[in-house]
């Protein structure tokens, strides 16, 4: 109980110091904190942006169809999958797709895309094609034409106008052209999407490449996204075969998991970085005090008091400063991280990888990174004032008097 007292009274002798070091701390504890919050933030909007957007969680297809995206790879034996996927427990939504390059030719211009068949019932529920749709109404009927607004410009077209669509037949590779309304106007965000991509109606899809019931893709939702990238997932092993692979989001677009494990090596480098520079704070603040009071420990040790005693003097102090700084720098932290979950960050709609991250980014505040943080910070503190704790026990009485003077 003696030590605990000297160690507050310690602190309190020069107030300012001992405030300047605690602000330190607590200034590296809550920026460390909020950012780490960041990162996940960004993390998972990537992600969301990914799945939510055409990918989906997961996509069933023919080997080598996503290589080449050959309209002749599909799959043509589809009602087992499709039972298979609705009775599966793990299974929120799926979609069906077919997919090929065309031609799309108005009054005015000429522009090649890649063409979706979707069921639009289908669709809203595993992308946003829905929340996407900025004019016009969903496909309902199968002379119905979505596209991107940046390719509604280019070829000079609004809702209700004629649009000719021209591709090739899987069955004889023969040119067909159809007629469609262009039915409604979408705005994904990627350029890629809204310059190259038009929706039609499944059924219309499949009549013009005259694939019968076949299918380029099932694209998945799962009730839990984690599982879209289990390697052994058993929907998985079901479904593989010579002619049909099954992969998750991971596996799919494996340039964003490199990013992702790219912002994890950054959260470690900041850290580090953050609690290193408040760790040559604490050295300074403690040598410095250390200094200030060489004739006391001169006194103290030559009535007796054991060289141990002072070390550890020397570590409480350092203890109570990193104790108080977190206890301080956690409330900061969670009050501006409910009001930045909240509000979010306006920081300008940004596009990662082709992955577009919203105007507002809200960090996501964790359990964890308060925990980690923090006894993160009291560990360093702690390890840092060891040297100046040794140094502080080590020093003889006539050397700490000859400083002193």
């Amino acid at each position: 109980m003696l030590i605990l007292k000297l160690a507050f009274r310690n602190l309190l002798r020069n107030t300012r110091r001992t405030a300047l070091t605690c602000l330190l701390l607590t200034s590296a504890l809550v920026i460390m904190i909020l950012m780490d919050g960041m990162m996940v933030g960004v993390s998972r909007l990537m992600v969301d942006s990914l799945t939510d957007t055409l990918e989906g969680e997961a996509q069933i297809y023919h080997q080598g169809f996503r290589e080449r995206f050959d309209p002749s790879l599909y799959l043509d034996n589809t009602v087992p999958l499709r039972e298979m996927l609705a009775l599966d427990q793990d299974v929120r939504a799926f979609s069906e797709r077919v997919m090929t390059p065309a031609m799309l030719a108005s009054s005015y211009a000429t522009q090649g895309v890649m063409i979706y068949g979707i069921d639009h019932e289908q669709e809203k529920a595993v992308s946003r094609i829905r929340e996407a749709q900025v004019e016009g109404s969903p496909i309902t009927k199968g002379s119905d034409l979505l596209l991107g607004d940046s390719l509604a410009e280019k070829l000079e077209v609004g809702l209700g106008d004629r649009i000719v669509l021209t591709t090739s037949s899987v069955e004889g590779n023969e040119l067909v052209q159809r007629l469609f309304r262009v039915s409604g106007v979408l705005n994904f965000g990627p350029s890629e999407l809204d310059d190259r991509l038009a929706f039609i109606d499944l059924e219309a899809a499949r009549e013009m490449l005259m694939i019968g019931d076949g299918t380029h893709q099932f694209v998945i939702r799962f009730e839990n996204r984690d599982r879209a990238n289990e390697a052994d997932l058993p929907l998985y092993d079901r479904v593989r075969d010579d002619q049909t692979a099954a992969e998750g989001w991971l596996k799919l677009q494996p340039s964003i998991g490199g990013m992702l494990e790219m912002t994890g090596f950054g959260r470690l480098i900041l850290g580090l970085v953050l609690f290193l520079l408040a760790a040559l704070g604490v050295v300074n603040s403690i040598f410095m005090s250390i200094y200030e009071r060489l004739y006391e420990f001169a006194v103290t040790k030559a009535i007796g008091t054991r060289p141990w005693w002072i070390g550890r003097l020397i570590v409480l102090e350092s203890l109570l400063m990193a104790l108080a700084s977190v206890a301080i720098g956690v409330l900061i932290a969670y009050f501006v991280g409910d009001y930045l979950e909240r509000e979010g960050l306006g920081l300008g709609q940004m596009e990662v990888g082709g992955v577009v991250i919203p105007e507002r980014i809200r960090p996501v505040m964790l359990v964890n990174q308060f925990l980690e943080a923090s006894w993160f910070l009291i560990g360093l503190t702690l390890l840092t004032a060891l040297y100046p704790a040794l140094y502080a026990a080590k020093i003889t009485p006539a050397e700490a008097i000859k400083r002193s003077l």
